[in-house]
C-alpha cells in the first residue's frame, strides 16, 4: 500500500470516528449541559489533561520507532562496510584462493540483494545467504598465510569477517522488530479517549465544533500515520533499503577487476 493511500485511510478513519461520535453524543451533550455551556471550562480543562499525559506517550512511541529505525539503517550500513572492506582485503591474497573468496562474497552480497531482502519486507528472517557465506568462511579458513604480509592482511581480513558475520546477524534479528501489542493498544485506546473528549463541549455554533473535532481528529489521525510508518523497518514505503549493500556491490565488486 503506497504512502499516500495509508496516510489518507488513516487519517479518514480517525476522522469518521470523530464526526460519528459528535452526531451520535450531541443529544446526550445537551442535556448534561444544563445551562448552555455551563460544563465547557471543565471540559477544556480534562481535554488539556488527557492531550498532555496522551502527547507525552504517543511522541516517546514515535521517538522509539525513529530510533529503531535509524539504528536498523546503521546495521545495513555497518554490514555493507565490512563487505567492502572484506573484499578489499582479500583482493590482495594469492590466486587462486582471491578469485573464490571474491565469488562467494558476490554471491552471499546478491543472495542479500535479491532474495533475503523481498523476505524481510514480509517480516520472514531469510537465511537464504547463509549457504554463500559458509562456502567463504570454509575456503577463507583454508588458505595458510606463509609471508608477514599475508599474515598482516589475513588479520585485517579475519576482523572484517567477524564484523560482517556480527553485522549479518543484527541485521537479521531486527526483522521482526516492532511495537508489541499491549502498546498499541495504549496509543488507540488514547486517540480513542482524547477525540472523544472533544464531543462534550457545548458551543453555539455547530459547525465550529465539527470543524474543530475534524481537526483534532485528523492531528491524531497524522501521528497515529506515522507511527505505523516507521514500526516495522524494512516494511512499506518508508523502510530501510538495501542501496548500501548495492552501493558496495557495484562500485567496489563489479568496477574492479575480478
Amino acid at each position: 500500500m503506497s504512502n499516500w493511500l495509508l496516510g489518507t485511510l488513516i487519517v479518514g478513519v480517525f476522522t469518521v470516528v470523530g464526526l460519528a461520535g459528535l452526531y451520535l453524543t450531541r443529544p446526550l451533550v445537551r442535556r448534561l449541559h444544563l445551562i448552555d455551556h455551563s460544563h465547557n471550562d471543565i471540559v477544556g480543562f480534562y481535554l488539556a489533561a488527557v492531550t498532555v499525559f496522551y502527547g507525552i506517550t504517543l511522541g516517546l512511541v514515535a521517538v522509539g520507532t525513529w530510533e529503531t529505525y535509524s539504528e536498523v539503517e546503521n546495521r545495513v550500513d555497518h554490514e555493507a562496510i565490512a563487505v567492502g572492506a572484506l573484499y578489499r582485503d582479500i583482493g590482495a591474497y594469492p590466486e587462486p584462493v582471491r578469485s573464490a573468496l571474491q565469488n562467494d562474497l558476490r554471491t552471499y552480497t546478491r543472495q542479500v540483494i535479491d532474495v533475503g531482502w523481498p523476505m524481510q519486507q514480509r517480516g520472514i528472517v531469510p537465511n537464504n545467504a547463509s549457504g554463500a557465506l559458509s562456502d567463504f568462511q570454509r575456503d577463507f579458513m583454508s588458505f595458510e598465510p606463509t609471508t608477514e604480509r599475508q599474515k598482516i592482511i589475513a588479520a585485517e581480513a579475519y576482523r572484517a569477517f567477524n564484523d560482517l558475520t556480527e553485522s549479518r546477524r543484527a541485521r537479521l534479528n531486527s526483522v521482526t522488530a516492532e511495537l508489541p501489542g499491549p502498546l498499541w493498544l495504549v496509543v488507540i485506546t488514547g486517540a480513542v479517549l482524547s477525540i472523544a473528549t472533544t464531543w462534550f463541549f457545548h458551543t453555539a455554533s455547530f459547525k465550529m465544533h465539527l470543524w474543530m473535532t475534524v481537526m483534532f481528529s485528523a492531528l491524531i489521525g497524522l501521528l497515529i500515520y506515522l507511527v505505523v510508518s516507521l514500526d516495522n523497518p524494512y516494511r512499506g514505503r518508508v523502510s530501510v533499503t538495501p542501496e548500501p549493500l548495492e552501493r558496495v556491490y557495484q562500485q567496489i565488486m563489479v568496477s574492479q577487476p575480478k
